[in-house]
């Protein structure tokens, strides 16, 4: 791994750069909600952040969605797309330790179950960041095959909303 002038390590691709501890400084979410395992790609100037989430059989939502069948819920993958994205918003300049709240979902498909033993990738970019609005596309593939596409909407909420 080479380094930057300020000594701060570049990441080579694939290669983890925030880890789940590293992500819970940033966002809110705690288990068993925290859907975002890592970060592996972060690209400012592109607006793109790329998470990986990896779907185990212990899951707590596999026990009811479905008993002897399971598949991860869409909208659990529509909510790692948006933890991503708030890892993303998180890092911005002027953010601290405010956080976005879902405004809309929309354009959402749904293409490929997610199963246990699948890995989610997840990547989101940005359409647009304002100090109290922000969009982006998600889209969340399983080995190549893309399981969830959608444009989702938030707001930013101040510091003090949810305390």
């Amino acid at each position: 791994m080479t380094e930057t002038a300020t000594n701060e390590p570049i990441p080579t691709p694939g290669q983890v750069i925030l880890t789940t501890r590293q992500i819970e400084k940033l966002l809110p979410h705690r288990w068993p909600f925290l859907l975002v395992d890592r970060i592996v790609e972060y690209d400012v100037e592109a607006k793109r952040i790329v998470g990986l989430k990896s779907v185990t059989a212990t899951e707590w939502f596999f026990q009811g969605h479905f008993p002897g069948q399971p598949i991860m819920p869409g909208v659990l993958q529509i909510e790692a797309l948006a933890q991503t994205m708030g890892v993303f918003v998180a890092q911005q300049p002027g953010f601290g330790g405010r956080f976005g709240l879902f405004a809309a979902v929309d354009e959402c498909r749904f293409k490929r179950i997610v199963t246990p033993g699948d890995q989610l990738r997840l990547e989101v970019t940005m359409e647009r960041l304002g100090s109290k609005f922000g969009r982006g596309h998600g889209v969340a593939t399983v080995d190549g095959d893309v399981a969830c596409d959608a444009r989702l909407s938030f707001i930013i909420a101040p510091e003090s909303a949810l305390r």
